[in-house]
């Protein structure tokens, strides 16, 4: 298994859980990667405004100078900025959701990687039927699956808590839905926050969840850096070896009490846990 930090580019995400924040720029993103590099990760996770706005030439550079990977590419900035969701009442809006999805998916395919749906998800509210949204989810996926299969990357879906979406919470909930829906190329970024609230056993869920699983989110019960809460953590890291995950636990924490302190954790707990069990 391998180590991954989280990088917002988004303003409007400055208060949501990425140890380091910046912008866009060559000397923060910089500065941002080379804090990743000193601390031990093996790669980051990076978080922009937009496929447009990604700063593609200053992060090719960057991650040889300090000999990182790009773990995984997120899309939440549909959501937190610009109001797209995969299940919204309005056509054309699901329609603009799907194209921004779409082009971060491409844009990832470029470094290796794959791209991230969490809060653009969406849920069901309003005029829009449980039914209705299940089935623009699963048409959504469908369709962003097979985009990612073109750039030859999985595309990775993120089962929130109850409090963000009502649609689906726990993993095994979300695997049988893409097993029943035929859904191809797609898989569970499981994030351990999140099970946390919605899973009655965190290591039994991960795998029962076995080869859907594609990416987990090293976070603890409060989404502070692992460590700094009550998740008991030997079950987890047996339970991956158990379905034999080699990818990576990234650390999507609050940088709490500080940027430098929250990585300095995440590595801490990353080096005490990760041996062969």
């Amino acid at each position: 298994m391998k180590s991954a930090i989280t990088i917002c580019l988004v303003p409007e995400a400055r208060q949501g859980p990425f140890v380091l924040q910046t912008t866009a720029a060559e000397e923060g993103l910089a500065a941002a990667c080379r804090t990743a590099a000193e601390l031990g990760f093996d790669a980051v996770e990076i978080f922009p405004d937009s496929a447009e706005a990604f700063p593609v030439a200053i992060l090719e550079k960057l991650l040889v100078e300090y000999g990182l990977g790009l773990a995984a590419v997120g899309t939440g900035a549909g959501w937190v900025k610009h109001k797209l969701h995969l299940c919204h009442a309005d056509a054309g809006l699901r329609a603009r959701a799907r194209e921004f999805i779409g082009e971060i998916i491409d844009l990832a395919g470029r470094f290796g990687a794959p791209a991230i749906i969490g809060s653009m998800q969406g849920r069901w509210e309003g005029t829009v039927s449980e039914e209705a949204a299940v089935g623009e989810l699963a048409a959504a996926l469908h369709e962003l699956g097979a985009r990612a299969a073109g750039q030859g990357q999985v595309l990775l879906y993120e089962p929130l808590n109850r409090y963000e979406t009502n649609l689906l919470n726990r993993q095994e909930q979300a695997a049988t839905f893409l097993d029943s829906q035929g859904i191809q190329n797609v898989r569970l970024l499981c994030d351990l926050f999140h099970m946390n609230i919605e899973e009655a056993d965190i290591a039994a869920a991960l795998v029962a969840a076995g080869r859907r699983v594609g990416h987990v989110h090293w976070a603890d019960s409060n989404r502070r850096a692992m460590g700094m809460g009550h998740t008991a953590v030997g079950p987890v890291i047996a339970a991956l070896h158990r379905i034999g995950y080699e990818g990576f636990l990234s650390a999507e924490v609050f940088p709490l009490p500080t940027p430098l302190e929250a990585g300095r954790q995440t590595i801490a707990s990353l080096r005490q846990h990760m041996r062969p069990v």
